[in-house]
């Protein structure tokens, strides 16, 4: 059981973020904005929907990016950025992989915390190495996770995932299932216990986890997570001929998983490399071009 003390301090640190985290309120993501930097390209799961084979700097979608950051470079973009705006609240950490499955990931985070200590790190994983690397986590600054959880039972998730890479071994067909199912759950009872404060994504998928949305919205809230974000799928990849969820059905969805944990309707499904506020982002690639022009003209006038 979790103490008073931890407690009161997680719901102190959740107030803070609610503030001025784009992604856990509605409020913030109007007036503050977030950086992705996409230093992160291995991954440990092969999820049925997901492909990162090609970018379009017009497209916005979880898991693309125009080019995969040195840490060094990441750390640059950052201190880049907030010279230029000041409505930077969040530094995250989305792909264009798992981050938690890339050691740069803990060095650009832990650098941009001793640089920066009044942003907000946020991390969003899979949750197959959570509770393996927790404890690095923290003592990197990050106060937020985002875990993309689908299903809740092997039976469903072994009809989502290929394969997992876990430990050293890769897993297929129920054994991944089993895996990965195992692993989200303990991660996300391990993180909020931690004092993380935890935002679950679930891509809907008609005809595959329709019934299932609902269960990972009843463990998310049971666990302590602050919010739920249900995603419609991109039909691509193994899933290209599935149906896109209408609206309707979103809305519908949604109405049965606020039952049990309040439910995100902001979304954007952002790229792994989005930048700004949510819904006006800007070409980052440009952005750094346009600074840099900026800079070798005030060198040339000085």
């Amino acid at each position: 059981m979790k103490s008073l003390k931890t407690c009161m301090t997680r719901t102190r640190a959740s107030k803070d973020i609610l503030k001025t985290h784009p992604c856990f309120s509605e409020e913030a993501h109007h007036r503050f904005g977030r950086i992705h930097l996409p230093v992160a390209p291995a991954c440990n799961i092969q999820c049925r929907y997901c492909i990162r084979k090609y970018d379009c700097a017009n497209e916005s979608r979880p898991g693309i990016t125009s080019k995969v950051l040195a840490p060094h470079e990441a750390v640059e973009r950052v201190r880049m950025f907030m010279d230029r705006n000041d409505r930077i609240s969040v530094i995250g950490i989305a792909g264009p992989g798992d981050p938690l499955a890339n050691d740069a990931t803990f060095e650009v985070l832990s650098s941009i915390n001793r640089e920066f200590p009044e942003l907000t790190l946020c991390v969003s994983t899979n949750g197959l190495l959570l509770t393996d690397r927790l404890q690095e986590l923290m003592k990197c600054g990050v106060r937020s996770l985002t875990i993309t959880m689908n299903a809740v039972t092997p039976e469903t998730a072994e009809k989502i995932y290929s394969w997992v890479s876990y430990r050293g071994k890769r897993y297929t067909g129920r054994e991944a299932a089993e895996c990965l199912v195992c692993n989200q759950t303990r991660g996300l009872r391990n993180a909020i216990d931690a004092g993380f404060m935890v935002k679950i994504n679930s891509v809907f998928i008609p005809g595959v986890n329709t019934a299932e949305i609902p269960l990972v919205a009843w463990l998310a809230g049971m666990k302590g997570a602050e919010l739920m974000n249900i995603i419609p799928l991109i039909p691509q990849a193994e899933f290209e001929q599935l149906p896109r969820p209408s609206r309707e059905l979103i809305h519908k969805m949604r109405g049965e998983a606020g039952k049990y944990v309040t439910q995100m309707t902001h979304c954007r499904q952002c790229r792994a490399d989005a930048f700004g506020v949510l819904g006006e982002d800007k070409d980052m690639e440009l952005e750094v071009l346009n600074a840099r022009i900026g800079e070798d003209y005030c060198e040339m006038v000085a």
